[in-house]
């Protein structure tokens, strides 16, 4: 390597070390996101490591990283290549059982919100942007996944532990996979803490950055056994615009916050019914979800638009994500996975460094 590469080096160095990670308010130096860094004639490259591989600032900090090293005299050319690696939740330090660096609950309140669509398809988006992901039907009562993923399954084992169902690049597994579609399940709540606990310890689950956990309705045994066994990232929650959905949501919230699990923020579903003419109907009214949101005190994550598509799509086993990727529910859907996982990363970024955010100095 000539004497005047070595320089540049350091230099381009210097310069990255003045562009900023947006959500982590640091730059990309100080927390070694910058690997592989070359000079070679006068051309540049150099690796970037994301805290997550749905990172929805991505082009951000590729505009911002493409100039910083550009006014370097003496650069000619920039090459930029793109890494991911998802931090473990700081909550599962020692627990070398759990399934996937972090797992996340999706949950409602109330049933008929949606709450398993959004699962489904927030999974299939964290899965298409590269992250491995694992979902989790944990509603004992009404396991729906199967059916919107399109996946008729019998459970193989291997090493005495069952292994998940993959589709559309996630791990699938569900209490639909052990019994018949018409076959009721009927059982008091320690029958189905052992069944959760079992779907944590006896899945053969592989190695995964998130674990979606779609949760049944309520605020009883199963969130109880889930937030205890699972060593929750956070918790989502969904909800219609309505008052009467709000209700519920929030005593959900409220549940998870009584068990010391972050809320990561509010999801509204069902937000309008987008008309072909572009004319938005309001048909559970409006702004619920944010207002849910503003009072609890967490974030308002997205809204997700109604489109005959979703429905079509979750009866047919096509999720929208897939089957129609640039419709507005899919786009909003896709934002809402982004989001989730960018949170997650801040929140492990500041539980591992002990860093007060930037929102709370002052």
């Amino acid at each position: 390597m000539a004497k005047n590469d070595k320089e540049l080096i350091e230099q381009v160095r210097r310069a990255l070390a003045t562009v900023q990670e947006p959500e982590l308010h640091r730059d990309l130096v100080t927390l070694n996101m910058v690997q592989d860094l070359k000079v070679e004639d006068g051309a540049a490259s150099f690796t970037i490591v994301l805290t997550t591989p749905a990172c929805p600032l991505r082009n951000v900090i590729e505009r911002d990283a493409r100039a910083a090293v550009g006014r370097v005299p003496g650069i000619q050319g920039v090459s930029l290549k793109w890494d991911a690696r998802v931090a473990p939740n700081s909550r599962l330090a020692g627990q070398l059982d759990m399934p996937a660096r972090n797992v996340v609950a999706i949950a409602s309140g109330k049933g008929g919100v949606g709450k398993s669509t959004v699962a489904v398809n927030v999974a299939v988006a964290l899965a298409r942007s590269g992250a491995k992901v694992g979902l989790l039907d944990a509603d004992i009562y009404g396991p729906n996944t199967p059916m919107m993923l399109g996946v008729s399954y019998k459970p193989v084992v291997a090493n005495e532990r069952l292994l998940p169902a993959r589709v559309y690049g996630i791990e699938l597994f569900s209490m639909a996979f052990l019994v018949k579609n018409e076959q009721p399940i009927i059982w008091r709540g320690p029958m189905l803490d052992k069944a959760i606990r079992q779907f944590l310890s006896d899945v053969a689950w592989g190695d995964l950055d998130y674990l979606l956990v779609d949760m049944p309705p309520g605020t009883g045994d199963a969130q109880l056994t889930v937030s205890q066994a699972f060593a929750l990232s956070g918790a989502v929650i969904v909800t219609l615009p309505q008052e009467v959905s709000q209700a519920d949501a929030r005593r959900g919230l409220e549940g998870f916050r009584q068990m010391e699990v972050p809320v990561l923020g509010v999801i509204e579903n069902m937000s309008y019914l987008l008309l072909p003419d572009g004319t938005k109907v309001d048909v559970f009214g409006q702004g619920g979800g944010r207002r849910l949101a503003e009072n609890a005190g967490v974030p308002f994550i997205g809204e997700i638009p109604m489109e005959p598509q979703v429905r079509v799509g979750g009866d047919a086993g096509l999720p929208i994500v897939v089957s129609h990727p640039d419709s507005a529910a899919a786009k909003a859907l896709v934002a809402v996975a982004q989001d989730i996982a960018a949170k997650i990363s801040v929140q492990n970024y500041m539980n591992q460094n002990n860093v007060i955010p930037i929102t709370e100095i002052g």
